[in-house]
């Protein structure tokens, strides 16, 4: 995890939401693959499309642009469609990257033991 941060939002959602949730996957995907600091951008959602993760993984401070630049003008919708319940953060963000990350009740997670190829 050496100078990369992971995070995993761990998102609800009513089943109604869901169609407008696709969507708006498909269009911060296709954004978020230009970033050239975003190495993981990825939407997984359970068989009763009640509950989504989203795994991300950033070089550097790539967390920040993607949220400022990318992120930025999706977030009211995202918000009005999925709540946040927990966001899971792994690596060393910095500073400014944290404060972001904190307005959705991060938890951090330093690294023990493993690699990554």
């Amino acid at each position: 995890m050496q100078g990369e941060t992971y995070s995993i939002f761990h998102c609800s959602i009513e089943p109604g939401n869901f169609p407008a949730l696709e969507k708006l996957a498909g269009e911060l995907v296709e954004k978020s693959n230009l970033e050239p600091d975003t190495l993981t951008y990825e939407f997984v959602v359970n068989a009763a499309r009640t509950e989504v993760h989203i795994i991300e993984r950033y070089r550097g401070d790539g967390f920040i642009p993607h949220a400022r630049i990318t992120f930025a003008p999706y977030a009211k919708l995202f918000l009005e469609l999925v709540k946040v319940e927990k966001l899971f953060v792994y690596g060393d963000p910095s500073p400014d990257a944290k404060k972001m990350l904190d307005g959705f009740g991060a938890i951090y997670f330093e690294s023990l033991a493993g690699f990554t190829r």
